[in-house]
């Protein structure tokens, strides 16, 4: 049986989503005040809006998350993607992109967008293994970003349903959302 599973986000995970972050944000940037708001506040800032959190387990411990933020009624943000550092290397991060990739197309997505940093170049590769496409950066959205990168929801699920075995990883019916 695979020790990962892929759980919807409650409230009792919120201090996993932010130091899970936190780690990787301050490692390599400095905190920007939207960052602040969304990890201390992720139901406002993601959920109610219209977004999802899924929070990766290990062997039934919280390990990594990710949210879809809501930019229009077809378009979400990847974003606040993070593993904690003694769960690297499992497969997590790519287990947390494909499921992201069902919820957001289960949320009516057309298309999924992602904002990230050449210093950050192991998640870059991964999203370019998974088919995201690179895109210019429009100014403004956060001062780290200098990648911008998009997948249409077909190539993602497409990706999803090639994928053995993920129904076992990642349910919905098991969520509590």
């Amino acid at each position: 049986m695979n020790p990962i599973r892929i759980v919807e986000y409650e409230p009792r995970f919120q201090p996993y989503f932010e130091a899970f972050n936190r780690v990787w944000i301050e490692e390599w940037f400095h905190m920007e005040p939207v960052d602040e708001w969304v990890l201390q506040n992720p139901e406002k800032a993601i959920i109610e809006p219209g977004g999802a959190i899924l929070i990766a387990e290990y062997e039934g411990e919280p390990a990594g998350a990710v949210g879809l933020r809501k930019q229009t009624d077809n378009s979400f943000e990847f974003t606040k993607m993070a593993v904690g550092e003694q769960f690297r290397r499992k497969g997590i991060a790519r287990l947390l992109c494909l499921a992201s990739f069902k919820k957001a197309a289960e949320l009516g997505a057309d298309e999924i967008i992602l904002y990230s940093n050449t210093k950050n170049a192991g998640a870059i590769l991964l999203y370019e293994k998974l088919g995201f496409q690179h895109l210019p950066v429009e100014p403004g959205v956060y001062e780290r970003a200098n990648v911008k990168m998009r997948i249409s929801i077909e190539d993602a699920i497409s990706l999803v349903a090639s994928e053995q075995n993920f129904s076992t990883i990642y349910k919905p019916s098991l969520c509590s959302q």
